[in-house]
């Protein structure tokens, strides 16, 4: 895990490059209820950025805006340059945007290999001095996978359930994964376990959007963070910086 001190110089190095995603003063509804206003984040290459806030402030419905789940009706949304505002889904996928739902969504009727030759499907190819994923490779990392290929998703515990729906992002060659809690509802050693996944994610330099209850997990592992109180961000600032400061995190962060 990086020290405070190195999340920030790399937050500094970072951000000379041009953002991988800008969002910019995007405006969000459910029917007639807003429920994003005037929202802007960026996610630099290569970087760790967590979202944080208490319930119902905003942050799944900004995962979902940035992959046209729930297009925003004002403002902007750029991936590696180009705006992905008004694209289908799938095409915001095909671009290098990988999911990891807080409900996993994996297919309970498939085997876990199937499930995970889903991402090899829409796979991007690899990165400059990036190893491409694999199955092969997948099953090294994951060997509780291996084990269990043949398995149904339906037949899956919790934290199984979430390697799968990881290890199939990781099979897509993403440019940036977007992580919608997913520490929620997992046992403290199985968390253990998923945030050392999340780290190697990280050193690979594979850019992260964090969506995480769990404000201290979160920040221990990201470079900067933001925090969204209805609808729109009222705090970034480095990750350690948050994390140091108990008297703001406790007013920003407190149920």
């Amino acid at each position: 895990m990086l020290s405070g001190n190195a999340q920030v110089r790399a937050a500094d190095v970072m951000s000379t490059e041009r953002p991988l995603l800008v969002v910019e003063s995007i405006d969000t509804f459910y029917g007639d209820a807003q429920a994003l206003n005037g929202l802007s984040l960026t996610v630099n290459p290569g970087e760790t950025v967590c979202l944080l806030g208490r319930n119902g402030q905003g942050k799944t419905t900004t995962i979902k805006s940035i992959l046209g789940l729930v297009p925003p009706r004002r403002g902007r949304i750029a991936f590696d340059g180009a705006d992905i505002t008004h694209l289908p889904t799938h095409r915001i996928a095909s671009r290098g945007i990988a999911w990891v739902p807080d409900n996993r969504r994996i297919f309970p009727t498939l085997t876990v290999e199937r499930n995970l030759e889903m991402g090899l499907h829409r796979a991007l190819p690899p990165g400059r001095n990036r190893e491409a994923w694999t199955l092969d490779r997948i099953y090294a990392r994951f060997p509780i996978l291996g084990g269990l290929r043949n398995r149904s998703g339906e037949h899956l515990s919790g934290g199984e359930a979430q390697l799968v729906a990881i290890a199939r992002a990781l099979l897509m060659g993403p440019k940036l994964v977007l992580l919608d809690e997913p520490s929620q509802g997992l046992a403290p050693k199985i968390v253990e376990d998923l945030m050392a996944v999340i780290e190697e994610i990280r050193e690979e330099g594979i850019a992260m959007l964090l969506v995480e209850q769990n404000s201290s997990l979160a920040l221990g592992i990201a470079h900067r963070a933001y925090v969204v109180d209805d609808g729109h961000i009222v705090h970034t600032s480095s990750a350690a910086d948050l994390e140091n400061n108990h008297e703001l995190k406790t007013r920003l962060l407190a149920v």
